[in-house]
C-alpha cells in the first residue's frame, strides 16, 4: 500500500524524473537515505516501471504520426499479430481495442513512402483482414503523467 509520501514521491518523478533525489527527499521531508529505500522498493514493486528522455521526433525526422486500426479475421492469430508488433520499431503503441477493429496501433514514421511500406507489412501478417489509418494533424495533449 501506497503512503502520501510514496504518492507525492511518484508526482514528483513522474512530473520530471530528472529531479535530483536530495532535493525529491527535501520536499517529501525524508532523509536521502530513507528516500533511496522507498525509491529501490517502489521499483522492486513495479511501481516506477523505468526513467525515461521524451526525444524531439522531428530532430530525427520523423514528420508523421498516425493511428492504425487493424481487423483481423479471427482471435486466434492476436498473439500473431502481437509478435509482429513486438519486432517493428515504428510501432509506438498497440492495444487491444473493442468496437471497431481488434488492436489500435499508434505509429511513427519519416514520411508517406514509410507508411505505405509499414502498412503492406501489417496487411501481410497472418490474420490481418484490413487496416484503416487516421493520419495525426496535431497533438492537443500528450502526456504520461496519471493522476495519482
Amino acid at each position: 500500500m501506497l503512503d502520501a509520501i510514496d504518492i507525492k514521491i511518484l508526482d514528483i518523478l513522474q512530473k520530471e524524473g530528472r529531479t535530483k533525489r536530495n532535493v525529491i527527499a527535501e520536499q517529501v521531508n525524508l532523509s536521502l537515505p530513507s528516500l533511496s529505500e522507498r525509491l529501490k522498493k517502489l521499483e522492486e514493486k513495479g511501481i516506477i516501471e523505468g526513467y525515461y528522455a521524451k526525444l524531439n521526433k522531428k530532430f530525427f525526422g520523423f514528420d508523421l504520426m498516425a493511428f492504425i486500426t487493424v481487423y483481423m479475421k479471427s482471435s486466434k492469430k492476436f498473439h500473431d499479430l502481437e509478435e509482429h508488433v513486438s519486432q517493428t520499431p515504428e510501432i509506438l503503441e498497440c492495444h487491444a481495442i473493442l468496437g471497431e477493429g481488434s488492436h489500435l496501433l499508434k505509429v511513427l514514421i519519416r514520411g508517406t513512402e514509410d507508411l505505405e511500406k509499414l502498412l503492406a507489412q501489417i496487411q501481410s501478417w497472418p490474420g490481418v483482414s484490413r487496416t484503416v489509418t487516421s493520419f495525426v494533424l496535431s497533438t492537443v495533449k500528450e502526456t504520461t503523467t496519471i493522476n495519482i
